[in-house]
């Protein structure tokens, strides 16, 4: 299956880490665009990798202090339920499984989704649903429910900051059981207390991706 125009066998690639455990966050404020952009190419311009990855299943300390994620008085929305991929805008995104346009949204708000399209599929033994989120608003021209897409076929680009949400360029890659009955968005982060059952209705996209370093 694949899902960028990266060789994960192949090409070079990092592993980010935004958990406490990570001891460079405990002396960066990620809430500043900059210092995020910065740090994240950074990264992995000094690994020579073309792209950073990770995500799943992660407690990260970057959504502890934005409203967005954490409204005051709420327990802290910090499980990351899908993948990033960290890369230049631009960069493609390619359909993994052969599916329809379910919906799609422009989520506009700072510290969203932005673009946003969400596919349903009828491939055996693949979840039913798949989200992609900060995409380039031009993605979004032309799409139109029930549109098809072929496995391997170009779906959307990175979008660039602000318009994707107001983030440094990557894609967040989620699957789903089930909508929920929503449309064009879905939460792509949980509270701690809620982990487990946000985890059964997404699953981790490496068990089809099966990127080396990540969890299956």
């Amino acid at each position: 299956m694949q899902l960028l125009p990266f060789n994960f066998s192949q090409d070079p690639y990092l592993v980010l880490d935004f958990t406490a455990n990570n001891p460079d966050l405990a002396t960066l404020d990620l809430t500043n665009i900059d210092t995020f952009n910065d740090y994240v190419f950074g990264k992995v311009r000094a690994a020579g990798a073309v792209v950073g990855v990770g995500g799943y299943d992660e407690d990260r300390v970057v959504y502890r202090n934005s409203p967005h994620f954490t409204p005051t008085g709420d327990e802290p929305r910090t499980i990351h339920l899908g993948i990033d991929f960290w890369a230049v805008a631009g960069t493609p995104v390619l359909t993994p499984v052969d599916g329809i346009v379910h919906s799609f949204a422009d989520n506009a708000r700072y510290a969203d989704y932005g673009p946003t399209i969400i596919l349903e599929h009828n491939t055996e033994g693949f979840p039913r649903y798949s989200l992609y989120g900060h995409l380039s608003r031009a993605t979004l021209t032309d799409l139109y429910e029930g549109k098809p897409f072929q496995a391997g076929e170009k779906l959307a680009e990175f979008g660039p900051y602000p318009e994707n949400g107001d983030w440094p360029p990557h894609l967040h890659f989620q699957l789903m059981h089930d909508m929920l009955g929503l449309r064009g968005d879905f939460p792509g982060v949980c509270r701690p207390s809620e982990r487990n059952e946000w985890l059964s209705r997404c699953p981790n996209p490496n068990k089809w991706l099966m990127i080396n370093g990540l969890q299956a």
